[in-house]
């Protein structure tokens, strides 16, 4: 929970150490260029300018999209009652996530009911995450707000559903009137209701997701084009920097494989949480 924090203290204390060797006019002359939000936003290829326009993230997107509907297709094209390699590893992931997050947050029943909508939404997140570290790829399909975004959508979506479907119009009455508090008190307590519940849940899954993505991206970057630097352009002894830089390349590149599953764990987690909130007639 607190990787998004550790990411910003790293991030900012490597920028820090590595200052004297920045450029600030960004000329090319050699100097060190650090990481930047440029990444982020790069030059369309394909249809540029209209509403289909594709840039490399959108093709990172697509390509994580393709990957995963082509290992599922895979691994469940045949279907055994003793399951091959592809089939088993399927079974062990999805029953991951029925066990430790859809049951886990909405037992079994309701887990159940809501498991294909979890489970979608637990590996393409994942998927869209751990593109940051695959070479060739380099950033990853969430870092930039779009996808993050649309998923909080969905989940708000799902947690409307869910409540109207199980309490009726009800479900507002019972989120922002919460039983139990003296008449005069909702004044205050309805707004805050309000805004925590039907405003701040969207807000905190996009951003959450997505400054995590943006940290490790950039964390690297960081490292890498500092090795980069440190063997090609500066030369002499401070080649024997990039051993070190290489080695915080390779621990990153690991910590951020945890990072993108934590998270997607942690998105998905908070969607079966916030669907049984909306269960739970009384909250």
């Amino acid at each position: 929970m607190h990787a998004p924090i550790l990411e910003t203290a790293l991030l900012h204390h490597a920028l820090t150490l590595l200052a004297p060797f920045a450029t600030d006019d960004g000329s090319g002359d050699g100097g060190f260029t650090g990481p930047s939000l440029v990444d982020f936003f790069p030059q369309a290829f394909l249809f540029e300018g209209t509403p289909f326009e594709i840039n490399r993230i959108m093709m990172v997107r697509f390509i994580a999209v393709a990957v995963l509907i082509l290992l599922f297709w895979l691994g469940t094209r045949r279907m055994r009652m003793i399951p091959g390699r592809g089939q088993s590893l399927i079974e062990m992931t999805v029953g991951f996530v029925q066990s430790n997050i859809a049951d886990g947050a909405l037992g079994k029943e309701e887990g159940k009911r809501y498991m294909p909508l979890l489970a979608t939404m637990f590996f393409m997140v994942f998927a869209m995450n751990v593109t940051g570290i695959v070479p060739g790829l380099n950033i990853s399909g969430t870092s930039v707000i779009g996808v993050p975004l649309v998923l909080a959508v969905v989940a708000y979506i799902a947690f409307i559903y869910a409540g109207i479907k199980k309490q009726g119009m009800n479900f507002f009455k019972s989120s922002l009137f919460p039983a139990g508090v003296p008449p005069l008190l909702y004044i205050v307590v309805t707004p805050i209701e309000f805004l925590s519940t039907f405003i701040l849940r969207p807000v905190t899954l996009t951003l959450r997701l997505l400054m995590n993505m943006i940290a490790g991206h950039m964390l690297l970057v960081l490292c890498f084009s500092a090795t980069q630097f440190f063997l090609f352009t500066a030369g002499g002894l401070f080649g024997l920097f990039s051993i070190g830089t290489l080695a915080f390349g390779l621990i990153f590149t690991i910590f951020e494989l945890l990072v993108a599953l934590l998270q997607a764990y942690v998105f998905t987690y908070l969607t079966g949480v916030y669907i049984q909130l909306a269960l739970v007639e009384e909250h």
